[in-house]
C-alpha cells in the first residue's frame, strides 16, 4: 500500500431491504469520515439513490466501475447488479439476497486484486442469500473460505476494550456440547491472543474463559465439561505463556463488572457471549473477523427489517465498524514495518585494550 494515500474501505451493501444503506449513507454524510478513509460501496447506485430519497438524506456519491478509480474525499459506488433490483423495505426476498451476494462477490474480487485495503460488510439476511454459490451460515465462514488462505477465523464482538470471542459460532444449541473440544478451545484462544496482540496492540492480553454449564458445572454436579475439557485447555494455554483465567460462570461474570478487568472474554457458544454483549454494547458494537489475512468488520446489528425505511436507524455501530477496520489495518501495517526493519544486533570486538562497539557488522543470521 502507498503510505501517502488513505485506507480504502470496501463496503458491501448487504440486504437492500434492510437498514444497510441508511447506516452507510448516514455515516458518510459526515465529511470528517472522508478525511479518515476512501470509502467504496459495492452495490447499486440506483438502489442507493432510492434509499437516499426515501430517507431524505443528502449524502453525495460518485459512480465508478472499479475501486482503482476511487478518489479521495468522495464516497464512491460500484454497480454490482446485472438487473434492476427492487427495494421493498422490510421484506425478505430472493432478489435482495442475490443483490447482497453479487456485491459481496465483487468486493472479494477487488480485494484479491489489491484495490481495497479492508472490508466492512452491511448486514445480510442469512436465509435469502443462500444459493449454490453461498452455502454458509454467514459472512464469517464465507470470507474465511474465500480470503483465509487456509487460516481459521474467529468472530469477535467488541466495543472499545470490551471484546467477546466465541469457541462455537453458528451451531445449533443441540450440538454445542459435542462441538466443544480441548483442541477447539486451544485453537480459538490462540487466535484470540494473537489478534489482541497484533490487531489491538496489547502486549500481554488477559483472557477470561467462560464455563459451559451453570455454576461452572458445580464440581461435576451440573456437567463435567469444565473438568474434562475447559480446565485442561486453560492449563495447557497457560503453559504456553497465554494469560488466561477461568472458567467463570457466565451469569455472575457478565452480571458484575468482572469482565472489565480483562482484554478479552472467550465464550463457549453464540448466545452465551452475544446476548450479554448486545445488552451492554449493542449501539456501538462491532463484529470483527480475527485470524484472517483480510481485515473485515461489520456492525453488530442485523438487517433490522422492522425499522427499515423509517429513517430512525442509528449509524453508530456502522461508523465504529469503519473505525475498527482502519485501526486494525494500521496496526498490522505498523507491525509489518517493524518486522521488516528489525534493530541490528550489537557486537563487541576485543582485540585491544579497549572494547569497541561495532554496529556495522552484518551476518547472514540477522
Amino acid at each position: 500500500m502507498d503510505n501517502n494515500r488513505k485506507v480504502r474501505v470496501g463496503i458491501t451493501q448487504g440486504d437492500i431491504n434492510g437498514v444497510g444503506y441508511e447506516v452507510i449513507l448516514k455515516t458518510f454524510s459526515d465529511p470528517t469520515m472522508l478525511e479518515l478513509c476512501t470509502p467504496v460501496i459495492y452495490g447499486s447506485p440506483k438502489v442507493a439513490a432510492y434509499h437516499r430519497k426515501a430517507l431524505e438524506l443528502a449524502t453525495n456519491f460518485s459512480i465508478i466501475s472499479s475501486a482503482a478509480e476511487a478518489e479521495e474525499n468522495k464516497l464512491s459506488i460500484i454497480n454490482c447488479t446485472d438487473d434492476e433490483a427492487k427495494v421493498e423495505f422490510g421484506k425478505a426476498d430472493a432478489e435482495s439476497g442475490k443483490a447482497a451476494f453479487m456485491a459481496l462477490e465483487k468486493a472479494m474480487e477487488e480485494y484479491k486484486a489489491g484495490l481495497i485495503d479492508v472490508i466492512v460488510t452491511a448486514p445480510i439476511n442469512k436465509h435469502t442469500i443462500q444459493s449454490e454459490d453461498f452455502a454458509f451460515p454467514g459472512h464469517t465462514e464465507y470470507i474465511e473460505q474465500k480470503l483465509g488462505d487456509g487460516a481459521k477465523a474467529l468472530m469477535i464482538l467488541m466495543k472499545n476494550d470490551f471484546r467477546v470471542a466465541l469457541v462455537t459460532g453458528h451451531v445449533p444449541v443441540s450440538r454445542i456440547a459435542s462441538s466443544i473440544t480441548k483442541e477447539l478451545i486451544e485453537e480459538k484462544m490462540t487466535i484470540f491472543n494473537a489478534s489482541l496482540k497484533l490487531d489491538f496492540g496489547i502486549e500481554a492480553p488477559r483472557i477470561a474463559v467462560l464455563s459451559l454449564n451453570p455454576h461452572a458445572g458445580d464440581d461435576g454436579l451440573l456437567g463435567t465439561e469444565e473438568q474434562d475439557i475447559i480446565i485442561p485447555a486453560i492449563e495447557e494455554m497457560k503453559g504456553k505463556g497465554i494469560f488466561c483465567y477461568g472458567p467463570y460462570p457466565a451469569d455472575g461474570f457478565m452480571g458484575s463488572d468482572a469482565f472489565t478487568h480483562f482484554d478479552g472474554i472467550l465464550a463457549m457458544y453464540h448466545d452465551q457471549g452475544l446476548a450479554p454483549f448486545k445488552a451492554l454494547a449493542m449501539d456501538e458494537g462491532v463484529n470483527f473477523t480475527a485470524g484472517l489475512p483480510v481485515v473485515r468488520t461489520s456492525p453488530a446489528h442485523g438487517t433490522a427489517y422492522d425499522i427499515a425505511g423509517k429513517g430512525i436507524a442509528s449509524e453508530d455501530s456502522f461508523r465504529q465498524a469503519v473505525y475498527v477496520a482502519i485501526d486494525v489495518f494500521r496496526n498490522r501495517q505498523f507491525d509489518k514495518a517493524a518486522r521488516s526493519n528489525p534493530l541490528r544486533k550489537q557486537y563487541y570486538e576485543k582485540r585491544d585494550d579497549s572494547d569497541k562497539l561495532k554496529l556495522d557488522v552484518a551476518e547472514e543470521e540477522v
